[in-house]
């Protein structure tokens, strides 16, 4: 018996979707998770995987609170730019910390000051 490759294909956008949505609303929880860019991703696979899962998920609070305000507005709240670079930031530190060699470092920062660009001068506030 033979699995057709579209079967495969939407079962594998099913599975990170589910992923993507249990970390994203883990990240509506948690202060320091970011939860949007992953219920963004989660939306994205559904609509890839079921059009009967995607139109489930379009009418859930989450979806119209979090994903479809980005996706509509191109934009996110000063909160949640606030939160998702606090978190980035966090890392970015450590990194630093780990790191020993001088390029590494400074390629870092330059990735960092570059998030930090995009997001709050590039990105619109709503």
């Amino acid at each position: 018996m033979v699995i057709p490759i579209k079967y495969i294909k939407n079962l594998i956008f099913l599975l990170v979707g589910s992923i993507s949505f249990v970390i994203g609303v883990l990240g509506i929880v948690v202060p320091l998770l970011p939860g949007v860019p992953f219920l963004i991703i989660a939306a994205f696979c559904f609509a890839k995987s079921s059009k009967r899962l995607d139109r489930k998920f379009k009418r859930t609070k989450l979806y119209k609170k979090y994903v479809r305000a980005f996706l509509y507005n191109k934009g996110m709240t000063l909160k949640e730019k606030i939160r998702i670079n606090l978190v980035a930031d966090f890392f970015i530190l450590m990194s630093l910390f780990y790191v020993d060699n001088l390029m590494i470092k400074l390629l870092i920062m330059l990735a960092a000051l570059y998030k930090h660009y995009y997001f709050f001068v590039r990105m619109k506030t709503i």
